[in-house]
């Protein structure tokens, strides 16, 4: 087992909040020039390891140092901390840190746990802590863990794997910067691994001037700098122990949104209104250098009913393009990377303090495949390489780039990427695994997330139904999307999902190593969030060419899998992997299943 301890957890964390200081004062207002100071000494690189250390036992305790002078630990690390600017803290002035925190408080943040927040940040003023000037190089882009504790094979959870076993390595198994919020108690929501501050709840939905006009409108909680977000931003409030709602059909249907929403306002779509349960789609302030569908100006945003991402129209045709919005403030910088070439086949990201391959897998791999890949690799005098979680590998997308605009993939140019041959015979680049499973309503995790780095093409029927289908950059480069963990693609020649989602099975690896990552290696199950009930009139509108899914779990509205798996005289498992994620092409499953189509919907139980 590896075990890697949390060096930079509050690393980057800590920074990101001293970037935000000028802007996140408390209501007292705008913080001194002494307390700016103070944060931006102490929102700095704390323990960044010299060799991202590890302890190379299964039952090994992370190693303490001594105390700091006022009794203060430094962050566990196995080494020695590079930067601990809580070395200096006295006893009088953790005392009156301690009154002014509160002692969890003051356990947290010494501890490395999570950075202060701006009142907190006054207090350190208001004691009198200066901390010794902070080193260069500090991190400053905290990716907030996906929040996934649960492992999955190719359809199902799964006690995780142990090292060399099928699987091993999946997101839940590793963990970083575990999402943490604070509830301001004025309609704001001040995340505290990012140092970002939210608007809580959200109004009604609204076109793309809409949005970023009501951001300059908008006063809340005695603030006036509010913004539409950028696509970095947005993403980092996604949960992938959510559970894409999309096979909710009709009826009562239970699903868990993609959001926290025990700080968070969420609403799923407006069946009763004709929307599609999936329509709780979000604007970023993203736009795509290229354009999708027919040459369609497109914006980047956020579904956080079905857990993914795509570029929107900024003008629907026909009508407004209307999406739901949430507004932040706080630094600006987030999400914007510092690479740095190594010269050993690897690229650091000190904004992340993530190292990546410089080069990709250079082959095509099915998810199982692409975790073995990176547990395999030895690069660059390391061998504890492993395949990004979903939010990880959307931190490498630079957004400036796609193929139809720069002629290359949408990521930095230090970096190498396969050029391969897309769907219709033209040069593209590659879809990339994440680590992370893309879990459904139904109760199915045979697909994982991919982040794509080439165009985010789709089988369009242009014009609707007309039966003629045109391959179309749909999503954008820097979509996230996902694919089946296994099977073979020409199943899926016209591919999946509303707006035909070419499917390749087959993607390619960048693996990663460093950060702030702990191995957990029998991840967290427990750590459920509460379901959602979903009332679905079935009003909404269907792909053209494509069949109501079948229903959900949960309320015994769906099909009995279970059973119809035995009417058609296959296994329950082969009978989801043909269905494959909602809303499933009913003649391909049948096809696949080696029935009519008739047979599937008379086991199903669907008109």
């Amino acid at each position: 087992m590896r075990i890697h301890f949390p060096f930079q957890l509050t690393t980057a964390a800590l920074v990101l909040a001293t970037l935000a200081c000028s802007t996140l004062g408390g209501s007292t207002g705008d913080l001194s020039a002494t307390e700016t100071a103070v944060a931006s000494t102490v929102m700095t690189q704390l323990a960044a390891p010299t060799s991202d250390s590890q302890v190379p036992t299964s039952d090994a305790q992370p190693a303490t140092l001594p105390p700091t002078t006022a009794g203060v630990q430094p962050p566990p690390s196995g080494g020695t901390p590079q930067f601990n600017p809580f070395a200096s803290l006295t006893t009088d002035q953790e005392s009156c840190l301690r009154t002014a925190w509160g002692d969890q408080a003051f356990q947290e943040i010494t501890g490395f746990q999570r950075p202060p927040v701006p009142d907190e940040v006054k207090a350190m003023g208001d004691c009198g802590f200066l901390p010794p000037p902070q080193p260069a190089g500090a991190v400053t882009y905290a990716i907030v863990d996906t929040g996934q504790g649960i492992c999955y094979d190719n359809s199902d959870a799964i006690a995780c794997p142990g090292a060399g076993q099928p699987f091993f390595g999946q997101d839940a198994q590793y963990a970083a910067n575990p999402p943490r919020y604070r509830d301001n108690g004025d309609g704001t929501v001040t995340d505290l691994v990012t140092g970002l501050m939210w608007q809580q709840q959200i109004g009604g939905k609204a076109t793309y001037d809409q949005a970023v006009a009501g951001a300059v409108a908008l006063n809340l909680a005695g603030y006036n700098d509010w913004r539409l977000p950028t696509l970095k931003e947005l993403y980092s409030l996604i949960l992938f122990d959510g559970t894409d709602v999309s096979g909710c059909a009709g009826g009562t249907c239970s699903a868990t949104p993609f959001i926290d929403t025990a700080y968070f306002g969420f609403e799923y779509g407006d069946a009763a209104a004709g929307e599609r349960v999936i329509d709780a789609q979000y604007w970023s302030s993203t736009q795509y250098v290229s354009t999708t569908m027919n040459g369609d100006a497109t914006v980047f945003g956020v579904n956080f009913a079905d857990g993914r991402i795509k570029g929107y129209p900024r003008e629907a045709r026909g009508g407004a393009n209307l999406q739901f919005v949430r507004y932040v403030r706080g630094s600006p910088d987030y999400g914007v990377n510092h690479f740095a070439d190594n010269g050993d086949g690897a690229i650091a990201d000190r904004a992340t303090g993530l190292t990546w391959m410089q080069a990709d897998s250079g082959q095509a791999l099915n998810w199982e495949g692409s975790l073995a890949y990176c547990e395999s690799l030895s690069l660059a005098g390391h061998d504890d390489w492993r395949l990004p979680n979903a939010k990880e590998l959307q931190s490498l997308v630079d957004y400036t780039r796609a193929p139809a605009a720069t002629g290359s993939a949408a990521i930095d140019p230090l970096f190498g990427s396969t050029t391969i041959a897309d769907e219709g015979g033209g040069a593209d680049y590659p879809f990339y695994w994440s680590s992370t499973t893309h879990a459904d309503s139904n109760g199915s995790g045979s697909f994982a997330v991919y982040v794509a780095f080439g165009e985010a093409l789709g089988f369009m029927e242009t014009p609707p139904n007309s039966g003629n289908t045109q391959l179309l950059d749909v999503h954008g480069a820097g979509a996230q999307r996902s694919d089946p963990k296994s099977g073979d693609p020409a199943q899926w020649s016209e591919g999946h999902g509303p707006q035909g989602d070419v499917v390749r099975v087959y993607n390619y690896a960048r693996c990663v190593r460093g950060g702030s990552v702990v191995f957990d290696p029998d991840g967290d199950p427990t750590a459920v969030r509460p379901a959602m009930t979903i009332e679905n009139t079935g009003g909404q509108p269907s792909p053209a060419g494509s069949q109501p899914p079948p229903g959900g779990q949960g309320t015994g509205q769906g099909p009995d899998l279970a059973a119809a798996a035995a009417q058609l005289g296959v296994t329950e498992q082969q009978l989801r992997d043909a269905l494959g994620p909602p809303p499933p092409d009913l003649a391909a499953a049948a096809a696949r299943l080696g029935v009519t189509e008739a047979q599937l919907r008379a086991a199903l139980g669907v008109p």
